[in-house]
């Protein structure tokens, strides 16, 4: 069974995570991308699970997938970002460390055998560990700082399928990066979502050090710095530029 079936790896190693104002614009991503990308539909901004539901089926009707995200990383969002998913098998859910086992359990509850499930962990200012308590409640309470091999090695517990490293700051955790990159070969874990501050300036050096690692799959998320902030709406412009960069890399 493989859960990252749905989205179109360039060259069979990496895509690229957008947002979209509207599903015109989410169109339009793909389109710059060649296929090359997932776009996301943020869980917070649905009053209900049968709202969200609805949206991404919509989207799913013209779109190959659909990343149910929960937006900012926001935890509370968790669950209602799951039974989205379980609902709907959109190909790719974002879930914080802790919500990742109820996911994947919801997940093949309902058959969506084709939804793959990342999972958040956080850097922490030292390459070789990182931030576990990303979630709603444990998110409030002392950092969790593990081994980043113990943290790859729960996520197979879990049955998920991808580490996203967030927030990065962008080059700020780049050495930590590398660490988690080497980890995920180490054990086994297919993709990682480097995450946070991610720019068309910076998004080479970041994939570079992912593919140099050997990870299978390379998806970072690449948000505000290609949004045009008073339209919501993704540049596609500045879309076209990270898949030149990809071209170069691939």
């Amino acid at each position: 069974m493989n859960r990252l079936e749905k989205i179109s790896f360039m060259k069979n190693r990496v895509a690229v995570n957008f947002l979209a104002g509207d599903l015109e614009n989410a169109k339009s991503v793909m389109a710059a991308m060649e296929g090359h990308a997932l776009v996301g539909v943020l869980s917070k901004q649905f009053n209900s699970v049968e709202e969200g539901v609805e949206k991404v089926n919509e989207w799913l009707k013209e779109l190959p997938s659909v990343s149910v995200g929960m937006g900012g990383g926001d935890p509370a969002q968790a669950v209602k970002a799951a039974m989205i998913a379980c609902q709907t098998n959109p190909g790719h859910v974002n879930q914080p460390f802790t919500g990742a086992g109820f996911a994947s359990g919801a997940l093949r509850a309902k058959g969506a055998n084709q939804t793959a499930i990342n999972v958040m962990m956080a850097p922490t200012g030292i390459p070789g560990k990182v931030k576990i308590n990303t979630g709603k409640n444990s998110v409030e309470e002392s950092d969790a700082l593990v081994d980043v091999d113990t943290a790859m090695a729960m996520i197979k517990d879990m049955e998920a399928d991808s580490v996203k490293f967030f927030p990065m700051g962008g080059l700020k955790s780049i050495e930590e990066l590398k660490e988690v990159a080497n980890a995920c070969v180490r054990q086994g874990v297919q993709l990682i979502e480097p995450t946070g501050g991610i720019t068309p300036e910076n998004f080479e050096e970041i994939v570079q050090v992912c593919l140099d690692a050997g990870v299978p799959y390379v998806m970072p998320h690449v948000y505000g710095s290609v949004m045009n902030k008073e339209t919501g709406m993704t540049n596609c412009n500045q879309v076209r530029k990270i898949y030149e960069v990809l071209e170069k890399l691939l």
